[in-house]
C-alpha cells in the first residue's frame, strides 16, 4: 500500500491548513471567482465560502479579496497572504515527499509504518468557527479558569475551562490559541445595543450571509478584523428576527461553549 504523506502549514502564529483548502485557494485564483473556483474542485459554494472563512479566521488575515465591476462582473483575487500561504505550503509538500522516499527503506527494515509519522499532524473538527487568537487575561481558583482571548484589536472571547485543562494545555497570558465553538451553542440577537444577557460572551458585528433551509438556518457575523462567527438557527427566528446581510447584530454563547486548542 502506496503511503502519502499529508503536510501541514504551521509555525508559531499561523495554524495548521492542509491540502484541500490550498487547493481551494488556487482554484479561485485561477478561475477569478469563489463560485467557478469551488465549481472546478467539486464543492458547493457555501462549502467554498466556509472554507475561506475558516482560513481567515485562522491565519487573521484575509487570503481573497474581491473585485467587482467590469464587464464580467465581480469576481475575487488573492492576497499578497495568499500568495505566500501557497508557496509556502507547496515548498513544505515537496520537502516533505522528498524526506519520506528518504526514510522509507530504513522504516521498513525497522517494522515502523510511514503512516505513524504523520497521521496525527491534519486536525479535523466538527466545529463550525475556528477563531485564531492571543491570551489577554486568565481568571483562575482551584477548580476552573476563565481565559481571555482577543481574536482581533476589537474583539475578545471568553472561554470557561478546568484548572487541570489550564495547566495540562500550558496557558498563559501571550500564548497563541485557537477557539472551537459550534454553531448551534451562538444565538443571534439584533438591536443597536448589546442585548442584556447571561451569555459571557456577546460579540458586535453585522450580518455578511444567510443560508436557509425548509427548517434551519445560518447566519455568518462578520465581527471584523478579517473574521467572522457562523451561528445555526431555526429558519422561524431568522424570519422573525428579520435578518439581512448588512443588518448589525450579536453574537451570544456561553463561556462553557468554547473550546481551547493549542498546536
Amino acid at each position: 500500500m502506496a503511503i502519502e504523506a499529508l503536510v501541514t502549514l504551521k509555525s508559531e502564529d499561523v495554524p495548521a491548513v492542509g491540502r484541500e483548502r490550498i487547493r481551494l485557494l488556487e482554484a479561485v485564483a485561477r478561475e477569478g471567482s469563489i463560485s467557478a473556483g469551488a465549481r472546478a474542485i467539486g464543492i458547493t459554494y457555501k462549502a467554498a465560502w466556509d472554507g475561506l472563512d475558516a482560513m481567515a479566521n485562522l491565519f487573521g488575515a484575509p487570503l481573497l479579496v474581491a473585485r467587482t465591476g467590469g464587464r464580467a462582473g465581480g469576481g475575487a483575487q488573492l492576497t499578497p497572504a495568499g500568495r505566500r500561504v501557497i508557496e509556502a505550503f507547496r515548498r513544505m509538500e515537496a520537502e516533505m515527499a522528498k524526506a519520506l522516499r528518504s526514510i522509507g527503506p530504513d522504516l521498513d527494515e525497522a517494522g515502523v509504518s510511514p503512516l505513524d509519522l504523520v497521521s496525527g499532524l491534519l486536525m479535523k473538527t466538527s466545529a463550525r468557527n475556528a477563531l485564531r487568537g492571543e491570551i489577554v487575561d486568565i481568571v483562575a481558583d482551584s477548580l476552573s479558569a476563565e481565559v481571555a482571548v482577543a481574536v482581533s484589536p476589537e474583539t475578545t472571547i471568553h472561554a470557561l475551562v478546568t484548572h487541570a485543562s489550564m495547566e495540562e494545555l500550558g496557558l498563559f497570558v501571550g500564548r497563541s490559541v485557537t477557539l472551537l465553538i459550534k454553531a448551534p451553542f451562538v444565538a443571534i440577537a439584533t438591536g443597536a445595543e448589546a442585548p442584556t444577557t447571561s451569555a459571557r460572551n456577546c460579540i458586535a458585528g453585522t450580518v455578511r450571509r444567510c443560508e436557509t433551509s425548509a427548517v434551519n438556518a445560518e447566519v455568518v457575523l462578520d465581527i471584523g478584523g478579517g473574521k467572522t462567527l457562523a451561528s445555526t438557527i431555526t429558519a422561524q427566528s431568522l424570519r422573525s428576527l428579520g435578518l439581512k446581510p448588512g443588518m448589525p447584530a450579536f453574537a451570544l454563547f456561553d463561556a462553557a461553549y468554547v473550546i481551547i486548542a493549542i498546536n
